[in-house]
């Protein structure tokens, strides 16, 4: 899936009406599949059900102004946040939020702010969304780096291996059977633990 044909699941968190009929053609152009909360408890509670990928904020709300779920929810997890502050807010806001990765915009603002706006959001989630890859394949590397430690020590241990001997074997067994070593290391833990 190319980067102009992904879906990013989104959620607007406004109380205004005439705020979420506004955005509602923007979303539809940036490609997003938008879910609506008019206060912050409906906005948590659906963050905790679904995993967004961007979340809009248009603050104030009835119940709080967002900033720290605005600051929350882009440190914790791999969303993107757009938050939507009163002009004589915006500095002060903006040099809160930021060093978190909020993004923010002055009201009122214009359509084409808002569509870069979408813009600088999709290319931020995708580039977390790269990092969150990378991460993933790091973390599948040392989980086969342990899986055939594992099963070195226990040709060491069983068939009386030296431990270059042990990963010679392992590695030989890869290249043979043609599987990774994570593979072997897992069928060798079978047979000897």
């Amino acid at each position: 899936m190319t980067f102009e044909e992904r879906a990013y699941r989104t959620l607007v968190v406004s109380s205004s009406a005439k705020f979420n009929e506004s955005i509602l053609p923007l979303l539809s152009a940036a490609q997003c599949e938008p879910a609506f909360a008019e206060n912050m408890a409906q906005a948590k509670r659906l963050s905790l059900e679904n995993q967004f990928d961007l979340i809009l904020i248009n603050s104030p709300l009835p119940d709080e102004p967002g900033y720290k779920f605005a600051v929350d929810i882009s440190s914790g997890k791999s969303t993107v946040c757009l938050l939507f502050v009163r002009a004589e807010l915006y500095e002060d806001v903006r040099s809160r939020v930021a060093p978190h990765g909020v993004f923010t915009l002055s009201k009122p603002t214009s359509a084409a702010a808002v569509a870069h706006g979408m813009e600088f959001l999709t290319s931020a989630r995708e580039r977390l969304r790269n990092l969150e890859k990378k991460a993933m394949t790091i973390e599948e590397k040392m989980e086969e780096i342990r899986l055939v430690n594992r099963a070195k020590w226990l040709l060491i241990d069983r068939l009386s291996m030296t431990e270059p001997e042990a990963h010679r074997y392992i590695e030989k067994q890869a290249m043979d059977t043609c599987t990774s070593k994570g593979e072997v290391a897992k069928s060798l833990i079978k047979t000897y633990a």
